[in-house]
């Protein structure tokens, strides 16, 4: 291998792609949503997005009446193009992390609209959420 190929990532490069922030709180990810694998459910995204999004894992995001919740922030295009983060709740079951992956890998906010069932987990959280965890 030459030294060329071995060029370090930037450092933002992460920013150029969606962000998956998957809530592992004090509801989120606990026994308190039973009926989900939730090792699974993030195990599940990690592995179906790792060229196209950063998935990462958060504590306590103040959203508890919607557990499961997981934020979609769009990549640097998808903002460009107008793309906001979207926030997801009662996000419960294998199905919605297919959907949310198949969303991302077709270019996630401001770049492809969402699968119409990604529709009935969306909500908009409180302004000092949305401050705390949106860039």
């Amino acid at each position: 291998m030459s030294r060329r190929s071995r060029k370090a990532a930037p450092a933002n490069a992460g920013a150029a792609r969606c962000t998956v922030t998957v809530c592992r709180g004090c509801c989120c990810g606990t026994a308190k949503i039973p009926g989900l694998d939730h090792a699974a459910q993030l195990d599940q995204l990690r592995s179906s997005l790792p060229q196209v999004a950063q998935v990462r894992v958060t504590g306590c995001l103040d959203a508890c009446e919607h557990a499961n919740v997981i934020v979609i922030q769009p990549s640097a295009a998808g903002r460009a193009a107008g793309g906001r983060p979207v926030w997801l709740g009662l996000v419960n079951d294998r199905d919605a992390a297919d959907d949310i992956a198949a969303w991302v890998e077709a270019g996630g906010p401001g770049l492809a609209d969402p699968p119409g069932v990604l529709d009935l987990y969306a909500f908009s959280p409180s302004r000092r959420i949305r401050q705390a965890v949106e860039p």
